[in-house]
């Protein structure tokens, strides 16, 4: 379902994806990095979020992780959900995008991208919808098109991924494939 007070733009700008693209830490995360004693770090993904990405890439619709840190963990939890596009270490993170745009020959207008921090602006620039996760910081929430309700790391992803298959007209084959 779409929220009721989501404007028409929104809705239009969601029904174009073909590529959901989402910064990691402070989307998929909370932000928070946690490191033990011998150095290993570790980070909590929200399992409401993960079926929100199977459910996309079973609609047909792309998704990919662009984040500046490398993670292990990011490579097991995105492999685990069927994530083909991961791209760890990115400082440029705008040239990425723009090279994974190239390959899957897709325009920008059929990007949504989601993040959080001040990296993420160049990628949310010129896209068909920016997000911004409801923590975000308030540069970057200024500048996006749609803001969700949940917190980074907090289910924000699977809003993102509802409101994309919402658009899209998938609620109903969606909802049909759980209640069989």
């Amino acid at each position: 379902m779409l929220p009721d007070d989501l404007p028409a733009d929104i809705k239009d700008r969601a029904a174009r994806v073909k590529l959901a693209v989402f910064d990691v830490d402070g989307v998929l995360t909370d932000g928070k990095l946690v490191y033990a004693a011998d150095g290993h770090e570790s980070k909590a993904f929200h399992v409401h979020d993960g079926l929100g990405f199977r459910r996309l890439l079973a609609n047909g619709i792309e998704v990919a992780v662009i984040t500046a840190r490398m993670s292990r963990i990011v490579t097991e939890r995105m492999a685990e959900l069927g994530v083909a596009h991961v791209y760890q270490d990115q400082k440029d993170k705008r040239a990425c995008l723009a090279q994974l745009l190239q390959a899957l020959q897709l325009a920008p207008e059929q990007v949504a991208y989601t993040g959080d921090d001040l990296p993420d602006l160049a990628p949310m620039q010129g896209i068909g919808l920016a997000i911004a996760v409801a923590n975000a910081h308030p540069w970057v929430r200024e500048r996006a098109h749609w803001r969700t309700r949940h917190a980074g790391g907090d289910g924000a992803a699977r809003e993102v991924c509802d409101l994309l298959l919402a658009a899209q007209g998938k609620v109903a084959s969606e909802l049909a494939a759980f209640l069989r």
